[in-house]
């Protein structure tokens, strides 16, 4: 059984100079091709359920999943809650089996984030789970604008709530379809060194190839998330597989077409965070 927190897989990654992919599952094909992925590079993964995975499959079977999946891996699997919206849900989370939880305060006023987080955080650790935290805003292709993470408030945050893992807001944008003008390595530098703890990247199918590398070989940057890129190949390959016979009606041999397609991108994605 290779079940981890999400500190067991991002200390390693901080204190040598790489990343871990937090790679955004929205049901079992999805997560399955990304372990496959995860144990063909040699490499650890986070398998992340966000609030659309939540909408359509409840916790107690995404846990199961996601320690299912785990459990036969060769690589360490992290079961990550990703924007958890309230301690109620993150406590649900941690109930069902999650070693690693997420709590989204970042639409509050500081203070409310700072106690809430600091909430998550010992109940987490409680439970032998960690917990990531996030501080400015990290806004939406097409929707919120982001609000940019301020270092000072990232280190009170940070020491307030003693957080595994700090999501922070420098240039990155959730949904973004593809690759954007990059990062603002300037702010993320501040940030770095106004702190001590993993740094987190929503958002990261915005963010170039090479600067992901780049960042997570020579900053704080521990952990990217990355959902669409990957839910785009496995839309593409779902489209072809249909297409491709329209009088087929067994979804399972339809579906079986994804495998490949999205394990071949994932590894890709895998591989750039990997150690130099």
């Amino acid at each position: 059984m290779t079940l981890a927190t999400l500190s067991d897989v991002l200390a390693p990654a901080f204190r040598d100079g790489y990343a871990v992919a937090g790679l955004v599952c929205l049901g079992w094909e999805d997560a399955r091709a990304y372990v496959a992925a995860a144990e063909a590079e040699g490499v650890p993964v986070i398998l992340q359920a966000g609030p659309s995975c939540r909408a359509h499959t409840p916790l107690p079977v995404l846990a199961a999943m996601f320690r299912t999946l785990a459990e036969g891996a060769s690589v360490p699997v992290v079961a990550h809650l990703d924007h958890g919206n309230d301690v109620a849900e993150c406590r649900a989370a941690l109930d069902c089996g999650f070693t690693s939880v997420m709590f989204d305060g970042s639409r509050m006023p500081f203070a409310d984030n700072v106690a809430a987080t600091a909430e998550v955080v010992r109940m987490a650790h409680a439970a032998g789970a960690s917990c990531e935290g996030e501080i400015g805003f990290v806004g939406y292709a097409g929707g919120e604008a982001s609000l940019g993470t301020d270092p000072d408030e990232a280190a009170r945050f940070a020491e307030g709530t003693g957080v595994d893992a700090l999501a922070v807001s420098v240039g990155n944008v959730h949904l973004q379809r593809s690759a954007g003008a990059g990062l603002d390595e300037a702010r993320l530098a501040a940030i770095g060194a106004a702190t001590a703890v993993p740094l987190v990247i929503h958002g990261g199918s915005g963010v170039p190839a090479a600067q992901r590398t780049a960042l997570a070989r020579g900053t704080s940057v521990c952990k990217f998330n990355v959902g669409t890129e990957l839910r785009q190949v496995f839309g593409e390959s779902l489209r072809a597989a249909v297409l491709r016979d329209p009088d087929r009606f067994d979804r399972v041999a339809i579906l079986s077409e994804t495998h490949a397609p999205v394990a071949e991108a994932a590894r890709r994605v895998l591989a750039a965070l990997k150690p130099a």
